[in-house]
């Protein structure tokens, strides 16, 4: 189901070639913060998931680097990503979040890669109950979830920022923009995550 943080913007055909830019990067991003989260100690079934996940983002990769014509960058080391499993799920629901707007817009132009958006959203609801989990357990893990998300929030602007930078983008980056944050914003209101903004 798409959000309403792209369906009233339609994008004319020229800015896919920098959509697709910005997924091979994100999709990589992607796949190395999994492999990273897996080597933290999280819950049995969330290891499991994530097994799944980084397979799905390896396919989502190489579709990518096959549509563009190249690979992304190689990473000497995977990304930190938080030891404390509240603070760590936060971020890998945050991300996806960020991930399946970014989808939802690059499938007006493509809808032939429906297939990837529904991989994010399954991924974006998987997440989204652990946060529910979370909230509902001791206190101290919830608070610490709370903590967390507003710090990742604080930053997502830059980082939606640095998304969008492209020319072809420019008019339409202020719209975007506002857009993407606000249907995270709801996400993380609606969960539990941030009180009302």
């Amino acid at each position: 189901m798409p959000s309403d943080a792209t369906t009233s913007t339609r994008l004319p055909p020229e800015c896919e070639p920098a959509l697709l830019e910005r997924f091979l990067k994100a999709e990589a991003m992607a796949l190395w913060t999994v492999r990273s989260a897996r080597l933290q100690d999280v819950p049995p079934n969330v290891y499991a998931f994530l097994r799944k996940h980084e397979e799905d983002e390896e396919q989502h990769l190489a579709q990518f680097e096959t549509m563009i014509g190249r690979q992304p960058r190689e990473r000497e080391r995977l990304p930190s990503v938080p030891r404390q499993w509240p603070a760590l799920a936060v971020q890998l629901y945050g991300y996806e979040s960020l991930g399946l707007e970014f989808a939802t817009l690059l499938v007006t132009l493509r809808p032939d890669l429906v297939s990837i958006h529904e991989d994010e959203l399954v991924h974006v609801t998987f997440f989204e109950q652990e946060i529910h989990r979370i909230l509902r357990s001791e206190a101290a893990a919830a608070e610490q979830a709370r903590v967390s998300a507003l710090a990742w929030w604080r930053k997502l602007p830059r980082t939606v920022d640095r998304y969008l930078e492209a020319a072809v983008l420019d008019p339409f980056h202020p719209v975007l923009a506002s857009r993407i944050l606000s249907a995270i914003g709801r996400r993380f209101t609606t969960t539990g995550l941030l009180k009302d903004r």
